[in-house]
């Protein structure tokens, strides 16, 4: 199945990407509950209507949601939901049970990493994974803990006088001379210090060093702090891998 375009469906964000001669040539975040909004990008596209859709995502409400909208506008659309329908050799105790996101990153590292290779995959979002791809490039788990924004919100949230801090400058200055830039310092230094501490501890499950990707829309404000490039689109490609694969 070769989709026209694919849809990643987060829990704060709905990514689209148009694709193209084997690739995500456009992509786009957009808001999860705002038809208006998915129309205007339609047009703005010159989608050929009707369309074919792939999706899927960690919050099925509005997957679902999107879905039923893009049936009622003539579309076709594909939704993954299971393990069981990716390229992908799952090594977990419950493959099924296993955020589709932190799968479908693993789809399209193995069709980037070299043979033999391992990866590591971080994905920055609401809540920040990450994830190891073994030799042969299989799904071996990895370690989920919080966003940098749900850091901020629980800080605010189960405390007294704390205020609600948006992190926005990458590296930020220590030590911090105000509450708000110390609040910015602590998540944003816990976040880079918490996925350097598990890279390293996935480093030494192999001998041969692997290779570090990095995605999600907190990537761009890590990857100074972490020497790593960031890949968009890689859970997107995920997808349209895992959809042209598909009988």
């Amino acid at each position: 199945m070769k989709p026209a375009v694919v849809a990643d469906v987060g829990n704060t964000r709905i990514k689209w990407g148009r694709c193209h001669d084997g690739q995500v040539v456009d992509a786009v975040s957009l808001p999860p509950d705002d038809p208006q909004a998915w129309q205007e990008q339609i047009r703005l596209w010159n989608l050929a209507r009707p369309s074919f859709w792939v999706a899927a995502g960690v919050h099925p409400q509005r997957r679902d949601r999107l879905a039923e909208w893009l049936r009622e506008q003539g579309d076709s659309i594909h939704v993954l939901n299971s393990s069981q329908e990716l390229p992908l050799r799952v090594l977990v105790e419950q493959p099924d049970r296993v955020g589709i996101d932190r799968l479908l990153n693993a789809v399209a590292a193995s069709r980037r990493v070299r043979p033999d290779q391992p990866a590591i995959l971080v994905d920055a979002g609401s809540a920040i994974t990450v994830d190891y791809l073994d030799e042969l490039q299989a799904f071996a788990g990895g370690a989920i803990l919080p966003g940098i924004r749900l850091m901020a919100r629980s800080l605010h949230d189960y405390t007294a006088l704390l205020p609600l801090v948006n992190v926005e400058h990458a590296a930020p200055p220590m030590p911090a001379t105000s509450t708000a830039a110390a609040i910015e310092a602590g998540i944003y230094w816990a976040a880079v210090g918490a996925i350097q501490a598990l890279v390293r501890r996935l480093q030494t499950v192999t001998t041969i060093g692997a290779e570090l990707y990095l995605t999600g829309g907190d990537g761009p404000l890590l990857a100074m702090a972490l020497d790593v490039e960031v890949w968009p689109n890689m859970t997107l490609e995920g997808i349209r891998i895992a959809a042209e694969a598909l009988p």
